[in-house]
């Protein structure tokens, strides 16, 4: 959250009182779903429970399965963790397919190099060479080993030889 002032479904803010009213229960009830495990509100500097918009929608839920569907507190606990659980394997799921979408693109990306190359390949003649090699002379100048550098190279012994001009050739 940017906005200091933005609360989300997860920000504690009910007390016991209005997250028991806005769930239809009692606040003891809510009490014993704390002790239970079921509903797990936050709290607050004071060790009071503040309760966020999901507790209160999950208070409801733990009631309509109560009270609708005669799940009993044991079995209300088990469905919850399993849907958590399915909610988790959602999202890592989610996640997973993404890496793959992205790594055949990468895949495709490098077939793609890889028909270019192989058609460079076909298609050059026996003198042509995909990377140019230089002479060993040449690399060897470059590094300062064996042999003497170029005459471009040389400079001029006395400062009136460097105002000469080079003799042309017969």
């Amino acid at each position: 959250m940017s906005n200091p002032f933005e609360i989300s479904d997860d920000t504690p803010v009910y007390v016991i009182s209005v997250a028991a009213e806005l769930s239809g229960l009692h606040p003891q009830t809510l009490r014993a779903y704390d002790r239970l495990g079921l509903v797990s509100p936050g709290r607050s500097a004071g060790r009071g429970r503040r309760y966020s918009l999901r507790d209160v929608l999950m208070l409801r839920e733990v009631q309509r399965l109560s009270q609708q569907d005669g799940v009993n507190l044991s079995g209300i606990k088990r469905i919850l963790e399993l849907e958590a659980e399915l909610e988790r394997s959602r999202r890592a799921l989610a996640e997973l397919t993404s890496q793959i979408a992205q790594l055949r693109a990468e895949l495709e990306s490098t077939r793609a190099v890889a028909a270019r190359l192989a058609g460079l390949l076909r298609t050059r003649s026996a003198s042509t060479e995909l990377v140019p090699v230089r002479e060993a002379g040449a690399a060897a100048s470059r590094t300062g080993a064996g042999a003497e550098p170029p005459p471009s190279a040389a400079r001029p012994a006395t400062p009136a030889a460097a105002h000469a001009r080079p003799a042309e050739p017969a």
